[in-house]
């Protein structure tokens, strides 16, 4: 009996994954962790939370705030050489331990770093779902390794807007205290900033419809990613696909029924016209 893992789960709770987050503090910013632990927590419990990193240097300060707030277990790795090789090898050490436990269902590898690659490579042939999360200037073949991989740069805190010069002397002389400035949200969640891969959607919706022509939305999704991990409806500017699916009128016709066995409503999709696709 000691050899048994029991896992409790309410009735209304869905499947989760047992994760093990892994930071590279090298590569990875302390503004962001809040919003990478939300996102990492609609995949799957976060069970082992450790960062690696020189602690003793001043480029880490950032990290030693949000370590005890969200529990976070700090790996202490010296820089005994130029350069940061000695902190990725404990970490890859570290994650082949875990492995080795098969106490986990995936890895979470927060880094920048194209050194990683052969360990995402090696934890999917061990069947681990492999989440990567790092910026927009990691290399394509980290990305690609990991099954589904998102720019961090969404998960960065707003920022107060500039005030304009012309008012700055103003306000010092205002009797009042002024207004808070409005603050201006730098994710692509409000402003789509990259360019829509129109080809690219419309290839997997060819690839992901049944007979009818009509694809499920999660099908479509899955394909999506299988094909390209970086693909996130985020970066378009909006929140789920499904809003983006709805809202790309000249592109998808939409339609909701009712899944079988329950009062759930599900989304379908179509191409608009056959000229969608060239």
């Amino acid at each position: 009996m000691g050899g048994q893992r029991t896992v409790v789960k309410l009735e209304t709770e869905e499947p989760t994954l047992r994760l093990a987050v892994l930071i590279d503090a090298d590569n990875a910013q302390a503004a962001v962790i809040e919003g990478l632990l939300a996102e990492i927590a609609r995949y799957g419990e976060a069970a082992v939370r450790r960062i690696y990193g020189d602690f003793t240097s001043p480029a880490s300060a950032s990290w030693k705030k949000v370590l005890n707030q969200h529990s976070i277990k700090p790996v202490q790795q010296f820089a005994y050489t130029t350069g940061k090789n000695a902190t990725d090898s404990t970490m890859i050490i570290d994650a082949m331990d875990l492995l080795y436990t098969r106490k986990f269902d995936g890895f979470c590898l927060v880094t920048s770093d194209s050194d990683f690659t052969g360990l995402a490579v090696r934890l999917r042939e061990e069947g681990l779902t492999v989440f990567g999360f790092g910026e927009k200037k990691t290399p394509e073949p980290f990305r690609n390794a990991c099954h589904k991989f998102v720019f961090t740069e969404i998960f960065r805190p707003s920022v107060p807007a500039s005030i304009p010069p012309a008012q700055q002397g103003v306000q010092t002389q205002l009797s009042e205290p002024p207004a808070l400035p409005v603050t201006v949200n730098t994710s692509p969640t409000e402003g789509a900033a990259q360019v829509f891969p129109r080809e690219f959607v419309m290839q997997a919706l060819d690839s992901s419809v049944d007979d009818s022509g009509w694809a499920h939305l999660g099908t479509f999704g899955s394909y999506l990613i299988k094909l390209q991990p970086d693909f996130d409806s985020r970066h378009y500017g909006f929140k789920k696909l499904s809003d983006l699916v709805r809202a790309k009128t000249d592109l998808f016709a939409t339609e909701e029924r009712t899944a079988p066995g329950s009062q759930q409503k599900v989304l379908y999709l179509r191409a608009q016209a056959p000229t969608a696709i060239k």
